[in-house]
Parts: structure tokens; sequence; C-alpha cells
């Protein structure tokens, strides 16, 4: 039958003996049985039909039937970064077991070109959004388009509240505060991130509450807000540790790419790793482990948070109003922080 042209909803109904609609229902429905349109072994018939004889859905009919396009749209500042690489593996793995296609689209995190991809977005009638690059005050989420088409934030939260998948960045950072602090660091400092960023605002915050909670806030002068990236890490790291008379014996970095910055101006001053200064990162991205001095770093949830925006958007097109999610870090101490400060190197 194959061979004899298309094979249709119809054509499978008719070999099964059933009602086209019901055979239109299981195809064109979740695979994950969420929306239950026949019994399990009739479905079990209707899909072992379907592959056999080869069927495809058309997404144009389906969609002018359902007025569905099963399709999400995911924002991120930059596919290139592996930690959004990995968060849209996550969500993209997710939104197939929902019947969804997804595709993604970069912004920069610059607001006019995430105004224009939104709208670029929704001109496609996605059925709802992944949005990956919200900035604190909200911005860009106050479009008009959007009102009507549900979304979820994934790895940043804004102040308004909108319905969020994140990590837990402040208990991240307070760990890596704790960390410090039972080696002995008292003098630190902290290679922040963007401010409009919930991640490295949230983190940083953590981490400067924890040191308050013993009893050592952080001067002004110790915190240096930089890009996401290495350049940005080498640059705010060369701030915090010149003057040498001045220098913290600890600096903390909200991503693991500014870490890996902040570790060649380290060298460049003659610093090492773990002996002269302890250096941490977040994330724990894959490479940060094969360095030359392997970095400690948070453990963040990349892929799950991914596989959980989707998780809450379905249930968003589907009318429900989701709570937030907060995903818990936990923190891979290796050979970059060093051991306990005056310790006698062995």
């Amino acid at each position: 039958m194959a061979g004899e042209g298309p094979v249709t909803l119809q054509g499978i109904a008719e070999q099964l003996g059933l009602h086209v609609s019901t055979v239109s229902r299981v195809l064109n429905g979740p695979r994950d049985g969420s929306a239950r349109a026949a019994s399990d072994a009739t479905a079990r018939r209707i899909r072992d039909l379907a592959d056999e004889l080869g069927y495809r859905p058309n997404p144009l009919a389906t969609g002018l039937r359902t007025r569905r396009s099963n399709l999400i749209g995911v924002l991120v500042p930059r596919l290139s970064e592996i930690v959004m690489a990995t968060i849209y593996e996550g969500a993209e793995e997710a939104a197939a077991t929902h019947g969804l296609s997804a595709f993604v689209t970069n912004t920069y995190d610059d607001p006019a070109l995430q105004r224009n991809r939104i709208a670029m977005v929704l001109a496609r009638r996605v059925d709802g959004l992944i949005i990956g690059d919200a900035h604190l005050h909200g911005g860009c989420l106050d479009l008009p388009g959007l009102h009507g088409t549900p979304f979820v934030l994934v790895n940043r939260r804004t102040n308004a509240g909108h319905t969020s998948v994140t990590c837990d960045d402040r208990l991240g950072g307070r760990l890596v505060a704790e960390h410090f602090l039972a080696l002995g660091h008292r003098s630190v400092g902290v290679i922040a991130g963007q401010p409009f960023a919930s991640t490295g605002a949230d983190r940083t915050e953590g981490f400067v509450e924890r040191y308050r909670d013993a009893g050592l806030s952080l001067p002004a002068r110790r915190v240096a807000h930089s890009a996401f990236d290495t350049a940005g890490g080498r640059q705010a790291a060369l701030t915090l540790l010149t003057p040498s008379e001045d220098r913290p014996t600890a600096l903390f970095a909200v991503n693991d790419f500014a870490a890996i910055g902040a570790a060649g101006a380290a060298r460049d001053l003659g610093l090492r790793l773990g002996q002269d200064l302890a250096l941490a990162g977040f994330n724990d991205t894959p490479l940060v482990a094969e360095l030359p001095v392997p970095l400690t770093s948070v453990r963040s949830p990349m892929a799950e948070q991914g596989r959980r925006a989707v998780d809450l958007l379905v249930r968003r097109i589907a009318g429900e109003d989701p709570r937030s999610e907060v995903l818990e870090p936990c923190l891979m101490v290796r050979e970059s922080t060093g051991g306990l400060v005056g310790a006698p190197l062995s």
C-alpha cells in the first residue's frame, strides 16, 4: 500500500475497521498518553500499522484542524554557549515527547534584537515560547503579541514573577562562599557577570550574603561585572587582582567561561591556581574538569532546566497556571581552590 500513493488517516481507519476520527486523535495527539484518544491496545494497533505503512502526518492539515502548529520557539542569547546549547537539547528532547517541534534563535542579549526575534517567532504561529534571555526588569516580555501566547522562562528569571525554571543560583553562590570560608579565605572577590541577568545577580548575592552572615562584608571594589565570556572574566580578574598589595586570595566567577578567563589573568600575573589563588566557577560545563588545573564549579542541572521548561509550557498551553520551579545545584570541588589558607604544600 505504501507504493500506491500517500498513506492517509482514512486508509488506516478502513484497514483497522475504526472511525477516522479515532485514528486522527491517536496519531495527531501526544504519544505520552496525556490526552487519551483510545484504549492502549487500540492506540498501539493504530501506531503499529501507521509505522508499517510509513504514514507521515501533514503539519499544515493538522494545524488547520486543531488550530495548533505543534511548534515552539526557543530564544537564547547565544546557542554557541554550551550552557544554552545544553538547555536547548533538553528542551528539544522534551518537546518531541509531547509531539512538538522546537526551533531556536539567538538574540545576543540585545533588547532591540530580542523584540525583533520575538516578533519573528510569533509570526510563525507557535503554540508557545521558551525564553532563555530574559532581563531582570522584564524588558521585551511586555510585547503585546506575547499577551496571548504562553511562554516560560528558562535559566533566568525576572522581577515580575513570570513562570520560570531556573537553577537555585542564590544557593549556588552560598555553596561557593561556604567552601571559601571553610578554607580560611577572608579576602575574596566576585566576577559578577552582567547586572541585567538574574544568573549573575543571584549567584553574586548568595555569595555576598553568606560572607555577610559570617561578619565579612565585601566592599564594592571586590565585585566586578563582566560579560559572560573568557574575555570579560579575564578583564574583571585583572581589575580585582591588581594592585598586588590589596589582592584577594580567592575569586568566584559566576560562570565557567569567566572563570577560565580569570585563570588566564592569574597565570599572566604569576599566580598559581590552588596555591596562590583559589578560583571557582559556575555551571560545571564538561571542559572545566579537564583543564590543566581542574576547576571547582557549581553544577547546575542544565538539560533538566530545558526539559522542565517544556513540561511547564505544555501545561500553560493547556490552560494551566503552573508554579515556577527552582532546581538544586551542587558544588564540585577540584584542585583550583586548593587547601586551607596557610597550610604547607605537600
